[in-house]
């Protein structure tokens, strides 16, 4: 994975990307968004329901970023407020590889500092034509909206604020990923016939569900993900976004991944 020069985070790129980071995770915060936004969250802290804390979101995204007024508005101004970050997240569930998910993958790569290792084809270094084609499609994606990266940034830091309630004993989880090319990743490191240290790209999807992994490769790896690196999860949300139960967003980097056996039954 080639990283940038710079992040927007409180910890270093090089800490954040690395195999240490998520054996002993630390939290991760974005500079300056939970102090900019401190009523939305002074008053999520006062409410119990996770159903309620979502509406409230909800509700305090539509009215900052006026995504709620779009009707009132004609030509590139109504797209631009209509398509807000719920429209790039499901863009990312139909195509990683779309407008929607290059603007994600520039999310990633701005706050966190890690690059993007794959965009329709694998990305040498940003000097590179595939890394400029990726940029082309930030240009695209990013004009079609009104101050995505800032709405992904509260995004962020409100799945961190659940993510604390839904495993409040937990900072890892295990997570399972379905490819059905292992070899596209970049092995560093063969610690056993069932264990590699791989680079992942700076987002990838995962599920929760071991069985639900299988429908989308014939490699399964189980990977043990801090918490703080989950970007987004299924059911942060009313209504439901990804295409299935159980999905994670998580900001990629070097992995322990481990095989999974098929279980024929």
């Amino acid at each position: 994975m080639h990283n940038g020069s710079f992040n927007n985070c409180n910890l270093p790129l090089w800490v954040i990307a690395s195999r240490y980071f998520n054996d002993n995770p630390h939290p991760l915060e974005i500079q300056g968004v939970k102090e900019g936004n401190r009523f939305l969250f002074e008053k999520l802290n006062k409410l119990d329901s996770h159903e309620e804390r979502a509406l409230t979101f909800n509700d305090y995204m539509s009215v900052k970023f006026q995504l709620h007024l779009w009707q009132d508005h004609t030509g590139s101004a109504r797209k631009s407020i209509k398509n807000s970050y719920l429209r790039y997240l499901r863009g990312w569930m139909m195509d990683s590889n779309s407008i929607e998910g290059a603007v994600l993958k520039r999310w990633v790569e701005s706050r966190m500092g890690v690059t993007p290792s794959f965009h329709r084809s694998r990305i040498r270094n940003i000097h590179s034509e595939e890394y400029f084609e990726y940029s082309v499609d930030v240009m695209k994606g990013s004009a079609r909206t009104n101050a995505i990266q800032s709405q992904f940034d509260i995004l962020y830091e409100y799945c961190q604020f659940e993510l604390v309630r839904k495993y409040p004993r937990l900072t890892i989880i295990p997570l399972y990923r379905g490819t059905y090319d292992a070899s596209e990743h970049d092995v560093i490191e063969q610690i056993d016939r069932r264990t590699q240290i791989v680079r992942l790209n700076n987002l990838v999807s995962f599920t929760s569900d071991e069985e639900r992994a299988w429908e989308f490769g014939s490699t399964v790896w189980e990977v043990f993900v801090p918490l703080c690196k989950v970007f987004f999860y299924n059911d942060l949300l009313p209504g439901s976004i990804m295409k299935g139960e159980g999905e994670y967003l998580v900001i990629g980097g070097e992995y322990r991944v481990r095989q999974v056996m098929c279980t024929v039954g």
